[in-house]
């Protein structure tokens, strides 16, 4: 059997999505075994026979899987992941795969539209507090991917390698009998090239404590509240005066990909965005399914299947992708369908497209370069390029049709 992962449209009316979760998934697929605790509840619980746990009891995925690239650029139809072996073992892989891709490409395609908003001012993930634990972690790694530059989530940076970084709390400045002294219990600690929370109580006056207690050479003030774009302006020009040319500011308080670009004029120099961006800014799945599109009959002949229901219709076949391109501008979404991957590879022509499969677990053997903090560095080196193909038009925030068509040929 041949299981295909896709997208029917791009949530939120957005004109790219962007492929996250590819490594994690892998890394689960390869430790992924039914132990006898959870043989136990299903025996208990009479949720399958006893073939069937004799079954699970042995799993191995032994099949082979292509895929994007992680960091890959996606529309709707495009076959993220092809997932082919025997139908047991595929069909069991539906949730795992379901729920690590929908969730880190969510949050991938609102963090590639903030990068997009933000330009060269660096971002910073700093939503933990807004998700479920492990979700936090995943949802870091998914920021990274797509342009943000460093997380408060250490986890994410032990695990994944993610660039982390912090900034001071307003407990910190309301454990202090003053402003003054939380800010000098800081720079003692840290240097004069911390950032200062400001905004605790009143903001010009945290900015000129700010100054007094740390001089011209503090590396940052931080502004948590307020409307941004006029307190950042007035903020800027205060430090101005007092000679702190150089100390930057930073902005939080619930940002989006929205008060990002509302910002692009003000003089703020580094995002710190948290709830919006770990639940995909509104979109907080990909709605991506997992459908069977190919079987082999009783001859051994691959036969597409499809689910035909309205508005739920889906595509049979095997399939390869292409991203056309016209000076290096992508142009659309190239699907082949055929009965297998070698001929779409060797026999369709597009001498101007880019293939966008690549392969990833060959007879149950993962592809090691695809893991760890090496996968995540490489998905985020890619996701960079993709983006740069992009027509410009990919980039903007608005709502509206995604920016390439995916077109189906087939291949006889």
């Amino acid at each position: 059997c041949v299981f295909e992962l896709f997208g029917r449209r791009l949530p939120g009316a957005r004109r790219f999505g962007v492929v996250a979760g590819t490594g994690r998934f892998l890394q689960l697929l390869a430790d992924y075994r039914f132990g006898d605790d959870e043989l136990r509840f299903l025996r208990d619980h009479r949720v399958v026979d006893a073939t069937t746990l004799r079954f699970l009891e042995e799993y191995r995925f032994t099949g082979t899987i292509h895929g994007y690239r992680e960091g890959e650029a996606y529309f709707p139809g495009s076959p993220i992941l092809v997932v082919e072996g025997t139908f047991a073992e595929a069909v069991v892989l539906e949730t795992l795969a379901l729920s690590v891709m929908n969730h880190d490409s969510a949050v991938a395609t609102a963090a590639a539209r903030m990068s997009v908003a933000a330009g060269d001012r660096p971002l910073a993930e700093m939503g933990s507090r807004r998700a479920q634990e492990r979700s936090a972690v995943a949802a870091a790694r998914a920021a990274y991917i797509a342009g943000f530059a460093a997380t408060s989530n250490l986890q994410a940076g032990r695990e994944w390698g993610v660039p982390t970084m912090g900034t001071a709390a307003h407990a910190w400045t309301l454990l202090h009998d003053t402003e003054e002294d939380a800010f000098r219990s800081q720079v003692d600690a840290l240097g004069v090239g911390t950032t200062l929370l400001v905004d605790t109580y009143d903001i010009e006056a945290g900015v000129e404590t700010a100054i007094r207690v740390a001089g011209s050479e503090l590396g940052g003030v931080r502004i948590d509240s307020g409307d941004l774009p006029t307190v950042a302006a007035a903020v800027r020009d205060q430090l101005d005066r007092l000679g702190a040319t150089r100390t930057k500011i930073t902005v939080t308080s619930d940002l989006d990909e929205f008060a990002i670009a509302a910002l692009a004029a003000s003089p703020v120099d580094s995002y710190g965005v948290g709830t919006s961006v770990v639940t995909g800014s509104g979109s907080p799945t990909a709605g991506m399914v997992y459908k069977l599109v190919a079987r082999q009959d009783a001859a051994g002949a691959w036969v597409p299947v499809a689910k035909a229901s309205t508005d739920k219709a889906s595509r049979g076949g095997r399939k390869a992708a292409f991203r056309t391109l016209d000076a290096g501008t992508a142009t659309s979404e190239l699907i082949a369908v055929s009965d297998g991957f070698e001929r779409m590879a060797t026999e369709v022509d597009h001498p101007d497209a880019r293939p966008l499969q690549v392969a990833l677990v060959e007879a149950g053997e993962t592809d090691a370069t695809a893991l760890g903090p090496e996968g995540v560095a490489r998905a985020r080196e890619h996701h960079a390029r993709v983006r740069e193909e992009l027509p410009v038009t990919a980039l903007a925030l608005s709502r509206s049709d995604p920016a390439l068509p995916t077109v189906f040929v087939d291949v006889a």
